[in-house]
């Protein structure tokens, strides 16, 4: 007998053009040649909630990111809204938890390359493309812990906002100005990334994706739509032990 996996997508809205989800950290979106030996994708399991039928994604998410993820359920809405997500009309929102206590709020402008530079080359031909991110501090902690030579460890818990759609970039931009996603194994530090794997019996990238808005493109309806971080991130947040100043529920 075939034993019937449970779906790990977890619904937050539905009609008769889109499907949004929210997808756990690890989980891929659809296969990909670098990860050739895995079977599970968050596509497949979209399709499982749409009845078998076919879904279109309209945008990513990388694998350790976890949170929103937004599909289309026929070819028609996913062309309008492809489009609008190419204009820059759909607001994403992101929590980070990050090393350091950052400004209460900026905009970081820092044009990146598709892919990171290799150090070792002295000649890079890919083009820098223009990049911006706005971020909000949202609460900030403490702790009486020594990792990279002082006696506390300072963190805060911040709002991301993406004004473009570059590889990695929320990522990017905030190792660019000193603040590192916590769990970030490729642009994050490690002493602290280890920290936190053994104080939470697991490491995980500290990025979720909680929120959306767009106009509906065939309701014309601003929608706005919000995913409540798994439970594996909400554990680390326990960090913030005065308690979290917004409402991280599925309501909008």
């Amino acid at each position: 007998m075939t034993e019937t996996l449970a779906n790990p997508l977890r619904e937050i809205f539905r009609d008769g053009w889109l499907l949004a989800v929210h997808k756990p950290a690890g989980l891929l979106l659809h296969c990909s040649p670098i990860d050739r030996h895995e079977t599970e994708f968050a596509l497949q399991y979209a399709r499982t909630l749409n009845g078998g039928a076919h879904v279109y994604p309209l945008h990513r998410l990388d694998r350790p990111t976890s949170g929103l993820l937004l599909f289309a359920r026929d070819a028609q809405t996913a062309s309008l809204l492809g489009k609008a997500f190419m204009a820059g009309e759909v607001h994403k929102e992101y929590l980070a938890l990050v090393r350091g206590w950052p400004a209460e709020q900026g905009l970081i402008e820092h044009a990146l390359r598709e892919q990171a530079v290799d150090r070792r080359c002295k000649e890079d031909p890919q083009p820098l493309r223009e990049a911006s991110t706005s971020f909000r501090r949202l609460a900030t902690t403490e702790l009486p812990v020594a990792i990279e030579g002082y006696p506390c460890s300072r963190y805060s818990l911040l709002a991301l906002t993406p004004h473009s759609g570059r590889k990695h970039q929320l990522r990017r931009h905030m190792q660019h100005i000193s603040h590192p996603i916590i769990g970030d194994t490729n642009y994050g530090r490690t002493r602290h990334n280890h920290y936190f794997a053994e104080r939470f019996g697991g490491g995980r990238l500290m990025l979720a994706a909680t929120g959306m808005g767009f106009v509906h493109p065939h309701t014309g309806q601003p929608m706005q739509l919000r995913a409540a971080p798994e439970e594996s991130f909400m554990r680390v947040l326990s960090i913030f032990q005065q308690g979290l100043p917004v409402d991280l529920s599925d309501k909008a």
